[in-house]
């Protein structure tokens, strides 16, 4: 999956473009702090997440399993701090992060390794800290339940989700609050955008 990236990260980028997301980022950023650290998890080349925080005056640090994409993440958003890896691998510190986000991430990994991240995800908010996700549904697959293959931009890339209702109990063993989930088109694509929250 690393190296389809890497392949189309240009074309990608241009793509990105039909995907508005000042709605959704709007909202959730009018319940986060004026200033904080952000952790994007597949952060691609930083468009248009990371720039979005970026411009807002937050500490910023991406994480993507794509060299081809954290190259053009440097050229685009040089003040980010990238690391290169799998998103289901990389760890933080206990409490770096005043918000996390997973936006077209977290549906290309197994929903069985879900949990595990969750609770890595946990703890790295601070206490009131919100995580923004993308997942996929049955509006996207045809399924309840997922695990394989999908065509986007001319390659197969593989998807996996489970149901909402499992997902909201991964997400409450994690620790996390549910804040808000709304099914979403941007794109011509329908997902589910997730909001949760670390306690306070």
């Amino acid at each position: 999956m690393a190296g389809i990236y890497d392949g189309f990260a240009a074309t990608y980028v241009r793509k990105r473009d039909s995907f508005d997301l000042t709605e959704v980022l709007e909202g959730f950023t009018s319940a986060l702090p004026d200033n904080g650290a952000l952790c994007d998890l597949g952060c691609g080349a930083g468009e248009p997440v990371s720039t979005y925080f970026a411009k807002l005056g937050w500490d910023v640090t991406g994480v993507d399993f794509s060299a081809g994409m954290l190259e053009l993440a440097d050229e685009i958003l040089p003040e980010m701090m990238t690391v290169l890896g799998d998103i289901r691998d990389v760890d933080f510190e206990t409490e770096s992060f005043d918000a996390v986000t997973a936006v077209y991430s977290l549906f290309h990994i197994p929903w069985h390794d879900h949990p595990g991240l969750f609770a890595r995800v946990t703890r790295w908010l601070r206490p009131g800290g919100q995580f923004l996700f993308t997942y996929a549904t049955a509006d996207y697959t045809g399924y309840d339940e997922f695990e394989g293959t999908r065509e986007f931009m001319g390659q197969a890339l593989f998807y996996s989700h489970t149901t909402p209702e499992r997902l909201r109990t991964q997400l409450a063993t994690a620790g996390l609050d549910l804040v808000d989930e709304q099914h979403r088109t941007i794109g011509g694509e329908t997902f589910l955008w997730v909001t949760a929250a670390r306690p306070a």
